[in-house]
């Protein structure tokens, strides 16, 4: 069996949300090893997601949240593997705004654990950003997954439909700065940070109140 890690894309296009569109690239991760695989993402790229995976075993779709450039490729992804797509109830207003005709497969809840490659992945519900944002902690790779909750130097934007910022500073408090400091922090757009380097500034993004 070959060790479990993490492999990392970056696709392009767009997020459109209360009338506006913007170009983004977005963070696509997956997890696993030479025989299986989940991703945590699928944005914009299904060919290139595919790809990504080859000849592995795709376990799961798993979406850290609703906005259109995180789930736009989910169902292209699914229908090339057959891997179901898993999100959280609480977007799926979100979900269906981008995929009237397709419902997920399944529902992620707080603290359920998926597994992949003999390590176990576990779902916390980090609401804020959209009320059923996620992110995934994998202990055994030092990491959880934020999706758009948490990016380094602040939180995730809560200007826009669905969203609220007492929520999302109390989620990062509340369930990712109890992680361990040296928890890497693997994002839905940018570059990594940790866990230790974020928790000084908690006081500083309540302050700003962006």
């Amino acid at each position: 069996m070959t060790a479990s890690r993490i492999e990392h894309l970056v696709t392009s296009g767009t997020f459109s949300l209360d009338g506006g569109t913007w170009d983004v690239d977005n963070n696509v991760w997956i997890v696993g090893d030479d025989e299986e695989v989940i991703v945590i993402d699928a944005a914009h790229d299904a060919d290139a997601i595919a790809a990504a995976v080859g000849d592995r075993h795709l376990k799961a779709i798993v979406c850290t949240h609703g906005h259109d450039d995180h789930i736009d490729a989910a169902p292209a992804l699914s229908d090339a593997t057959g891997a179901p797509i898993l999100i959280h109830l609480d977007d799926r207003l979100l979900w269906k705004h981008t995929h009237p005709e397709r419902n997920p497969d399944g529902h992620l809840a707080d603290m359920r654990r998926i597994s992949v490659a003999g390590i176990e992945l576990t779902v916390l519900h980090t609401p804020g950003h959209t009320p059923g944002a996620i992110s995934l902690h994998a202990p055994e790779l030092g990491t959880v997954f934020t999706g758009d909750t948490l990016f380094a130097g602040g939180p995730g934007a809560t200007g826009r439909s669905y969203s609220h910022f007492p929520t999302i500073v109390r989620s990062i408090r509340d369930r990712l700065l109890m992680l361990p400091p040296e928890t890497v922090v693997r994002t839905g757009h940018g570059e990594d940070t940790t866990i230790g380097t974020e928790a000084p500034h908690l006081r500083e993004w309540v302050d700003r109140g962006y």
